[in-house]
């Protein structure tokens, strides 16, 4: 378990109320943020202080990995020079907890503070420029215990498996995702500029069928991870999804893999990606014990061969907007 530090200012109340943290991908000029690529490293059962005014008002738990989804509505005017896309994850949020100012207890907080990307100043003072940072274990419990004993008591009793606010069993594909891809198929069905042939073929696509399946099947002819190589025990997985994708690039056969079941939900999820050379890359935050069980022998470096050029591009996307990486920072 990790433990992290959001600032919220602008959509607290939308985040709490909503159950979740969202942050855009990227700057206004298109770089790389360090404290947006956080939100990849987050797992379920992760604790996050929830900062706000000058305060810790809320703590949750981490009820998801991260995973691509639209900006909320409910954002408004808070949101307006933000992509439309970015980075979800799910968080049981607790606010009935004891608030309180970190800036009264920097003789105790300012020696705990990480060496790098610390969410305050040694005075106390918050950095705004900070979205999601990771923080110490000693600082999270050291900030539990001035919010009280219930957050004491969250802190610990997590870290000892017990039982989590919201406990239910975490969805294989987040619910707003799903929505989000419905979305797309409505637009598609009601696009008077689309024949009917073409409808059917870009909705079959959503779940690896009928068209795309074919062409996919013409460059790749089993699962590169266990070699299965029967039709029936094999699916057409989009490198980039189908939800990211333009209608031709939905039916581009070199933006597929046929993929057992599980495997496919490892690479569809980002716990698995890629090289274009064909190395198999593996999350850190993946459990490895699950990914053997999966198929994936995480003992050993593995190689799955070559892909196409077509087949790299799909997969550098794949590399950058899915795989749940470690940035280095």
């Amino acid at each position: 378990m990790r433990y992290w530090w959001v600032n919220q200012n602008q959509t607290y109340r939308q985040e709490l109320g909503g159950g979740y943290l969202w942050s855009p991908q990227r700057k206004r000029d298109g770089s790389r943020n360090a404290f947006y690529e956080s939100m990849r490293e987050v797992a379920p059962g992760d604790l996050i202080f929830s900062f706000v005014d000058t305060c810790i008002r809320a703590i949750g738990v981490a009820r998801s990995y991260c995973y691509e989804c639209p900006k909320p509505m409910e954002f408004g005017s808070a949101g307006m020079n933000w992509d439309e896309v970015g980075w979800r994850v799910d968080v049981a949020f607790r606010e009935e907890l004891v608030p309180i100012r970190p800036k009264d207890h920097m003789d105790v907080l300012a020696p705990l503070l990480p060496e790098r990307y610390a969410p305050l100043r040694p005075n106390g003072h918050g950095l705004q420029s900070i979205y999601l940072t990771s923080v110490p274990s000693a600082f999270a419990e050291a900030l539990a215990g001035f919010m009280g004993h219930q957050a004491l008591r969250l802190v610990k009793g997590i870290a000892a498996h017990e039982p989590v606010p919201g406990g239910e069993e975490v969805e294989v594909t987040p619910r707003p995702t799903v929505e989000w891809e419905e979305e797309l198929i409505r637009r598609i069905e009601s696009n008077p500029g689309i024949t009917h042939t073409e409808k059917t073929a870009l909705v079959l696509a959503r779940r690896g069928q009928g068209i795309f399946r074919r062409n996919v099947a013409c460059i790749e002819t089993a699962c590169r991870l266990t070699e299965v190589d029967r039709e029936e025990h094999l699916r057409a997985s989009h490198s980039k999804p189908w939800r990211d994708s333009s209608n031709e690039e939905r039916l581009d056969g070199e933006n597929g893999l046929l993929l057992t079941p599980s495997i496919d939900h490892l690479f569809d999820r980002g716990f698995i990606s890629f090289e274009n050379s064909g190395r198999l890359l593996i999350s850190p935050v993946a459990h490895l014990e699950s990914l053997h069980r999966m198929g994936v022998n995480t003992d050993k470096k593995i190689n799955v061969g070559g892909f196409s050029r077509g087949q790299q591009h799909y997969l550098d996307y794949h590399r950058e907007h899915v795989f749940l990486s470690r940035k280095s920072k």
